[in-house]
């Protein structure tokens, strides 16, 4: 084949041009992925997105170099049905057809497949399993090596025999996760210092050396750079059926990147949204380009104002500004004239199918299978004069809902669904919250959207991959109507296990009380993680370490806790917060005693500042940080065991307790021991509020809520009694007559303090609210107020542990 040939064939199958571009350099990885994409039957399979199934072709093609191998046909199909999926099963199943394929004898499929791997699922579940234990031997050696080590676990790791068949993109999470549990944090242990290269004659610095290890230090990674973003197109490049169209498309964009955010208002965004906010006003920001706010509000029976306000609250969160707010509705009379324009052309027709017949007539079964034989439907063949005055009875309400539709005049003959005459328009007896009830009729988001995006001169109309089947139909709109066709580009959605999702099933909850309402902490909708704490910036942050590509990204909520860990340890203050209070008076000094201690909000960032509290002779601990009777390695407060206070520079030591009738201790005496000469420096120092009317201490804290997984398991939709049985009852701990010190006050009326990330990039400026009065208290947890709070009753919500593992400890 003709090197012009080879890229037609890998375009039809949906490489794309930079790829092609690519695999044509190798003539001999060229002829054979030629060979293999014809023998594989993908050139049939059009009803499947073929990413993954293209990336495993080329790894057979690659592992070939041109080499024929008899019977290559079962590797390649055995791609295209999605039984071989990843590198490892098809360098395997090379392997087993060479060794084992004969010409004119039967091919023992069995053991292909076994040889294969085909078949074998190994959860994610088992995979932890199966690594943690194999750490836990390790862990001797991880405590001594501690992060340096995990180049060494993870290739350990992929040479396990029980993990052989699983996804190696398991293995990182779950390593980081363990030895993050294990170890704890990265400290000063786990810096690698950089030393200048001294030249070997004259001793100098070398420059060069030094500025390429300034250059890898600076590098930072920038998801609009790299991958899917990375290889987008130019504005102006845009692929086109009708080159004239182009001409005002470029004059208007003048070069500049055009995006939008088209989410439907008839529910709250969550977490996943926050991606596709970021990927679009991002890359538009990123490219000094401008991104609308668009409300896809073709549905009016679904949308209500909250929504709406919800939306543009939310993007503005995350610190971006829509360069305009428009709404689908704005171009209902350019819809419906198009429409006509469709119907004239040819290209639309009135239908009065049922749900059912339509059904049917795309090949669904009486039992609701499909695979039927595909038929037009009755009315397809219509004038364009009946077509009209149909469709302009169905504008003037002459038909009730379901009695016509608008179809497309696509082509029922295509493999894909998305061309099997989509409807247009549709009749709706329902006020619209904008054009109020000017429209009997609505048109469909297949009809819409792509039509916005042209209006609009969109230049990169991204979405996610359950989109990528639309691209057809979005495409041939575009083209029949002759009007600019926006270039459609699909990534990979967010995902966050351990939770939901769905707009249903949070109604649910909602509704039957098993949450506060839509914005409650334990949900993963934004109003939720704004409600929780979590700062935008963590979240930005947090998706551009990810990355984008055309993969579906399932994270594990402990990661996503954990890079909202390490933001919250560098931008917020600490405070001590006592939630078991035990008093404590130090018998030895006098009722005034009075002695200030100065105490920095955060050790070793001079920039948060510091704060002023009094020791005084009556102060509280925590209840935890005493006992009658110490164990081994307890170094806290004890009869005999002396203990330090924070910052305060001599021990406490007890004298003798106070307890109710069950024995439990109610109050604690102590001896003060500020004697220079006989200052013993104590094993652990602990947390305490002191008691001063003058420092309004302590501050009294009605309730301290602290958050677990509302679900048990890392999938709830798999649950065989449903998502409500795998709720955990454990999700909420209510803390009472918790108290903390004085300074919060001060942190409460500076906040928010919008102290910068590392990452400048990251630091979103958030305006005053609740929320962004957050501090992390010692030994505790990182936690914020909660929009339950008034002025004279303080609620706390835990934004997450100090360390992963602090629950189960």
């Amino acid at each position: 084949m003709t090197e012009e040939q080879l890229c037609e064939l890998f375009s039809q199958v949906g490489f794309t041009d930079k790829k092609i571009k690519e695999i044509v350099k190798n003539n001999k990885v060229s002829k054979s992925l030629s060979e293999v994409i014809k023998v594989s039957g993908v050139l049939e399979n059009n009803t499947t997105e073929h990413d993954s199934i293209n990336a495993l072709l080329h790894h057979l093609a690659a592992l070939l170099k041109g080499k024929e191998v008899k019977g290559i046909e079962i590797v390649a199909k055995a791609i295209n049905e999605e039984k071989l999926k990843s590198n490892l099963q098809v360098a395997e199943a090379l392997k087993y057809v060479e060794n084992n394929y004969k010409e004119g004898e039967e091919f023992n499929v069995r053991e292909f497949e076994e040889a294969s791997g085909v078949g074998i699922e190994i959860t994610a579940d088992q995979v932890k399993e199966i690594i943690v234990n194999f750490m836990e031997e390790k862990k001797e050696e991880i405590e001594t090596e501690r992060y340096r080590l995990i180049p060494t676990l993870l290739a350990n790791v992929r040479q396990l025999p029980l993990l052989k068949w699983a996804s190696p993109a398991l293995f990182k999470p779950i390593i980081d996760a363990k030895i993050l549990e294990m170890i704890g944090p990265k400290d000063e242990r786990d810096v690698v210092k950089k030393v200048k290269k001294k030249d070997d004659k004259s001793g100098k610095d070398n420059k060069k050396g030094d500025t390429k290890a300034v250059k890898a230090e600076e590098q930072v990674r920038n998801m609009f750079t790299e991958g899917f973003l990375g290889d987008l197109h130019k504005p102006g490049e845009e692929p086109q059926k009708w080159e004239d169209v182009m001409e005002k498309h470029r004059e208007f964009i003048q070069g500049k990147v055009y995006t939008r955010f088209p989410p439907e208002p008839n529910g709250f965004l969550h977490i996943g949204h926050s991606k596709a906010i970021m990927v679009n006003f991002g890359y538009a920001k990123y490219h000094d380009g401008k991104c609308y706010l668009r409300y896809d509000d073709t549905n009016p029976e679904a949308e209500e104002q909250v929504y709406f306000d919800s939306i543009l609250r939310c993007v503005n969160w995350l610190g971006f500004e829509p360069w305009k707010i428009t709404y689908s509705s704005d171009y209902f009379d350019q819809l419906y004239e198009l429409a006509e324009k469709m119907i004239n052309s040819g290209y639309a027709y009135v239908d009065h199918s049922t749900a059912e017949e339509v059904k049917a007539q795309r090949g669904v079964k009486p039992d609701g299978t499909p695979g039927g034989e595909r038929f037009p439907s009755p009315w397809r063949s219509r004038s364009v004069e009946e077509n009209l005055t149909e469709f302009r009875k169905m504008r003037n309400g002459f038909y009730k809902p379901g009695e016509a539709t608008l179809r497309m005049k696509q082509d029922i003959s295509s493999p894909s669904p998305q061309m099997w005459d989509l409807v247009a328009y549709r009749v709706l007896n329902a006020s619209h919250p904008r054009t109020g009830d000017k429209w009997k009729i609505y048109p469909t988001y297949d009809f819409t959207h792509c039509l916005v995006d042209s209006f609009e001169n969109i230049t990169h109309s991204l979405c996610t991959t359950e989109f990528y089947l639309s691209r057809e139909s979005y495409e041939w709109l575009c083209d029949v109507l002759h009007v600019y066709r926006p270039a459609q580009r699909e990534y990979g959605r967010l995902n966050i296990t351990g939770t939901i999702m769905s707009k249903r099933k949070i109604a649910k909850l909602v509704n039957e009380k098993y949450v506060r309402g839509w914005n409650d902490p334990r949900l993963y909708t934004l109003e939720s993680l704004r409600r929780r704490g979590i700062p935008p910036g963590a979240i930005l942050s947090f998706i551009n370490t990810l990355g984008v590509t055309t993969s579906t990204t399932n994270i594990q909520v402990t990661r996503f806790e954990s890079a909202v860990r390490n933001y919250l340890d560098q931008t917020t203050p600490r405070l001590m917060l006592i939630e078991n209070p035990l008093k404590v008076v130090l018998d030895n000094v006098t009722d005034d005693y009075e002695e200030l201690i100065d105490m920095p909000y955060k050790p070793g960032n001079d920039s948060f500042g510091s704060r002023t509290i009094p020791l005084t002779k009556t102060l509280y601990i925590d209840a935890s940080d005493y006992r009658d009777e110490p164990t081994k390695g307890y170094f806290r407060l004890a009869p005999e065991q002396n203990v330090g206070l924070m910052r305060v520079p001599f021990n406490i030591k007890v004298k003798s307790v106070e307890r109710d009738s069950t024995g439990k201790p109610t109050l604690i005496h102590a001896e003060y021991l500020n004697d220079p000469a006989a200052h013993k420096k104590p094993k652990a120092y602990i947390q305490w509020v002191p008691e001063s009317a003058k420092f309004n201490s302590p501050v009294k804290v009605s309730e301290v809520r602290v958050y677990n997984q509302l679900f048990k398991s890392e999938n709830p939709s798999s649950h065989p009694d449903g998502f409500l049985a795998d709720i955990n009852p454990e999700s909420e701990e209510v803390i009472k007559d918790a108290m903390m010190e004085p300074a919060f006050l001060d942190v409460k009326a500076k906040s928010p303090l919008n102290m910068p990330f590392t990452d400048e990039k990251f630091s979103i400026k958030e305006e005053s609210g609740v929320e962004t009065v957050r501090f992390q208290a010692l030994r505790v947890g990182y936690f914020c107020l909660d929009s339950d709070s008034t002025d004279d009753k303080i609620i706390l919500n835990r934004i997450v542990t100090l360390k992963e593992d602090a629950d189960k400890n």
